[in-house]
């Protein structure tokens, strides 16, 4: 058992150190650069306070990511991430007069980890694949989110002046971020100028954007559509939002590119992760969205202490607030954002892969919960399911997760 603690108070150039005994004596201060050089003077000043790797000294510190965090816990000791805000309510316990400094910040973590230890997690020990996952789960989820938010942008400012371009490609299921819509776009970027092309021209544009079929027909309707009368804008005016298209066309390229690729190297990383067949045997998850779900959970089954920590990691456990006579449950607004993101899909998914989801739903609905929550309790009991079969490295099997389904 150990007896001293550690708090750190990180910045981008410098970190602050605060070693405490168990009686909350400080033994240590010390300031570190962000560098190689002040990781070792950190790990000296631990070794001469008795750190050793049966008996590691634990780290509180404010951040889980960075080089830092990344080499601390390749050390193998416990590292403690606490939320800043829990982090700003214990320096009220010590400075009364909200004094602040790097110095008090980094000896108020140490002292978290002495006083309150039960009450926080260390960061799992998840493998190096399973980290790698999550790096490129949440890039590739965010790349998403800016390409939804860059094609926003782009169907408003078509709208101004083109909106007969948005009801051209209105049944394609990419919408404006299909290939053609984007290569036709780019050819064209007014409503003058895709009126004048020619069918030879756009047959050509279809081939440079992959298609492969029907290309004849597919040119005849494009032909007539782009040639219906519409509402212009001056010409000088339409020639300038043309060129605005054309530099947000470039963005949402770019956008559309980073979320294809980084999808291949997550569907990559994941399928050669021991727990990918595991979790695709769950309805209702393919490869992407089980990469997102084994990014946020990681694969040190360890972590949770039963399935309740993780429907309320996941957000899909309700909370109660109980005070004399009033008790109110709601739903849980703090949760991993990422993941109930990635449930929201999932449970939606699993109502036509799985019958008894869609019956455990349809139960819920006729209760006359609104579809949100119970969609929300659907993605609840999968994740108890999901729960026990890692656990137990077992698969998903129907109808040991829905017995009642006839």
């Amino acid at each position: 058992m150990t007896s001293v603690f550690c708090g750190i108070d990180w910045a981008s150039d410098h970190h602050d150190i605060a070693l405490l005994d168990e009686t909350g004596a400080l033994l240590a201060k010390l300031r570190i650069d962000d560098s190689p050089q002040g990781l070792t003077q950190l790990l000296d000043l631990m070794a001469r306070h008795g750190d050793a790797p049966d008996n590691p000294i634990p780290v509180a510190i404010e951040t889980s990511h960075g080089l830092l965090v990344a080499c601390l816990r390749a050390t193998r000791r416990p590292v403690y991430v606490i939320n800043p805000l829990t982090a700003a309510r214990y320096r009220d316990r010590y400075a009364l007069s909200r004094k602040k400094s790097d110095h008090l910040d980094a000896k108020v973590l140490a002292q978290i980890l002495r006083t309150d230890p039960a009450e926080h997690r260390p960061l799992p020990a998840d493998s190096h694949l399973a980290q790698a996952i999550t790096v490129l789960a949440r890039a590739q989820q965010d790349a998403v989110w800016d390409r939804v938010q860059t094609g926003n942008r782009l169907r408003s400012h078509l709208r101004e002046y083109f909106p007969a371009f948005l009801t051209v490609f209105r049944h394609f299921r990419e919408g404006l971020a299909s290939t053609v819509s984007r290569t036709l776009l780019a050819a064209a970027p007014t409503p003058t100028q895709a009126a004048q092309l020619t069918r030879p021209q756009l047959r050509s544009i279809l081939k440079r954007a992959g298609r492969q079929r029907e290309i004849t027909s597919e040119v005849e309707r494009l032909h007539t559509l782009l040639r219906e009368p519409q509402m212009h804008q001056p010409p000088l005016v339409e020639q300038a939002m043309g060129t605005k298209t054309l530099a947000l066309l470039r963005q949402f390229d770019a956008a559309c590119t980073s979320a294809d690729d980084l999808e291949a190297a997550v569907v990559d990383a994941f399928t050669a992760h021991e727990d990918a067949e595991l979790i695709t045997s769950f309805p209702g998850l393919g490869h992407l969205t089980g990469a997102r779900v084994l990014a946020e959970l990681g694969d040190d089954h360890t972590r949770f202490a039963n399935a309740r920590a993780l429907k309320a990691y996941a957000g899909s456990a309700p909370i109660t607030r109980s005070s004399g006579r009033k008790t109110t449950v709601l739903a849980r607004h703090i949760k991993n954002q990422r993941l109930a993101s990635a449930g929201y899909i999932w449970a939606f998914a699993a109502l036509t892969a799985s019958a008894g989801a869609r019956a455990h739903y349809d139960r819920r609905r006729t209760a006359e919960e609104r579809h949100i929550a119970a969609q929300r309790n659907l993605f609840n009991r999968l994740l108890g399911c999901l729960h026990h079969c890692l656990t137990h490295h077992i698969p998903y099997d129907e109808q040991t997760a829905f017995p009642d389904t006839a």
